[in-house]
């Protein structure tokens, strides 16, 4: 029996008790009412009489869970204003040789080439006459109009041209080498008892359809050019010397 209730007094737990205030004496009621309210004869709370304020204090870190799956990627936005050229970098390293590439087409070269001449003299009555020829040397592709006297240029460049004429004894001598209608250069002999050859050559940049021809022009003398039927006095040559 002792040893039981040994047993159950060291197992108890121990409980402290705030200690124990004045003891209360006993009313009766027919005792007088204490102090009225607000009188300031209010007789003292006892010492545990307050209960004091908790507040709840929650470890956030604690509830934080796992990482979750990734999410869908959105669409894409509208793209940003374009920004300025950066500046340029520096030169790269020269890069290694290349394979040769496949043989080219041959190159297609242009040809504009004409000798002309004339067989029988000239002596102008007009003003202006255009000097036909009846004499082919070299025609090449026709490009020279026999019937009209006059080169037709086919292929834009730069071309030379050479005029070879023979005067007339007592006579002016006064050729224009014509561009279109303008005249580029000008042969010329005052009259005189011995009669002369006489050559013009130059050069002119011809655009498609242009022409060019030789005009004798009268003044206030006869104007002429001498040739005959055995020999050829009188040549009109040209030749393209580059395309453009």
């Amino acid at each position: 029996m002792l040893e039981a209730l040994l047993l159950l007094f060291f197992s108890s737990p121990v409980v402290m008790v705030p200690p124990l205030s004045a003891p209360v004496a006993c009313k009766r009621c027919c005792d007088p009412l204490g102090p009225a309210e607000g009188s300031g004869d209010q007789r003292a709370m006892p010492e545990f009489s307050h209960i004091p304020e908790v507040r709840t204090f929650i470890n956030m870190t604690i509830l934080k869970g796992d990482k979750g799956d990734r999410g869908d990627r959105g669409t894409p936005g509208k793209g940003g204003e374009q920004g300025s050229p950066g500046s340029i970098g520096p030169t790269g390293p020269q890069g290694s040789k290349g394979q040769a590439g496949l043989p080219g087409e041959p190159c297609k070269v242009q040809y504009s080439a004409f000798s002309v001449g004339r067989r029988k003299s000239l002596h102008t009555q007009d003003a202006y006459q255009t000097v036909i020829f009846d004499t082919v040397f070299v025609n090449l592709h026709e490009h020279f109009d026999m019937f009209e006297g006059k080169f037709l240029c086919h292929i834009p460049g730069i071309y030379f041209f050479n005029v070879n004429i023979h005067t007339w004894n007592f006579k002016e001598t006064y050729l224009h080498i014509m561009h279109n209608d303008t005249e580029r250069a000008i042969v010329y002999a005052q009259p005189s008892d011995r009669s002369i050859m006489q050559s013009q050559s130059l050069m002119l940049e011809l655009e498609l359809r242009d022409e060019v021809w030789l005009r004798l022009y009268k003044r206030e003398r006869e104007n002429a050019i001498y040739s005959d039927d055995v020999d050829v006095y009188i040549t009109f040559s040209g030749y393209l010397v580059t395309p453009k």
